[in-house]
């Protein structure tokens, strides 16, 4: 096992042992424990009690933070010559089509978010094997493929993000800066728990959010009631 650095150690011990936190103190206390040199992301894990196998027990969908993510996040606009134009003034870093597809074969893959049109899904299909791993592929769900591009590009730059239940049924997300303030913190925290608590699976039999911890890059995770939202 490694040894924990001085400032690891300096961390561990402002957590109590065996408690679990309020919303609203555990947004304080992941600002008190990340000694980052960087700003640190804050991260959110939630595990359900979902089984993820099962498609009617698929939990997936999309949150706008209040606060943004403190993330400026790269989005690449496939989009057709007459869509160029309110892409780029919606904000999108790349836009384009035929060029982009090509640096997408070839390896490339430096953004964040992929928003296209349904009429060009098709030409992204063969892409599957490139993008689905590194979660990119646009999914008409997660609102990335629509006519409104300019809308979509608007929404992810100010904060809006999608989550999936992974298959040990945990959500993860980011969820802000450990520079926001405690109470932007909990505020993205709870937009995130009350949405995931509206998209509960009829089919969920039990304790539907079954645990919460919330850390940031290099913290130790703490424990959240998971009986908020």
């Amino acid at each position: 096992m490694a040894r924990l650095t001085k400032k690891q150690k300096e961390a561990l011990a402002k957590l109590e042992k065996g408690r679990v936190y309020s919303l609203e103190d555990a947004s304080a206390l992941v600002k008190e424990i990340t000694n980052t040199k960087f700003d640190a992301s804050v991260d959110i894990a939630v595990r359900l009690g979902v089984d993820p196998r099962k498609a009617n027990q698929m939990v997936r969908g999309v949150v706008s933070l209040p606060h943004g993510t403190g993330k400026d996040v790269k989005v690449l606009a496939l989009v057709t010559p007459d869509k160029e134009a309110e892409a780029k003034e919606a904000g999108a870093d790349y836009v384009g089509l035929d060029e982009y597809l090509d640096k997408i074969k070839s390896g490339w893959t430096d953004v964040d978010v992929i928003i296209t049109m349904p009429s060009v899904m098709g030409k992204l299909g063969p892409l599957g094997r490139v993008l689905g791993p590194r979660g990119l592929m646009p999914n008409p769900k997660t609102g990335t493929v629509t006519m409104d591009v300019a809308k979509a590009v608007t929404e992810v730059k100010a904060g809006k993000i999608d989550f999936k239940v992974d298959k040990t049924g945990i959500v993860h997300a980011a969820i802000g800066k450990a520079s926001f303030s405690a109470d932007k913190i909990a505020d993205n925290a709870n937009e995130l728990l009350t949405t995931l608590i509206k998209l509960k699976p009829t089919t969920a039999k039990g304790v539907y959010v079954k645990s919460i911890f919330m850390s940031s890059t290099m913290s130790p995770s703490i424990a959240v009631d998971p009986k908020v939202g």
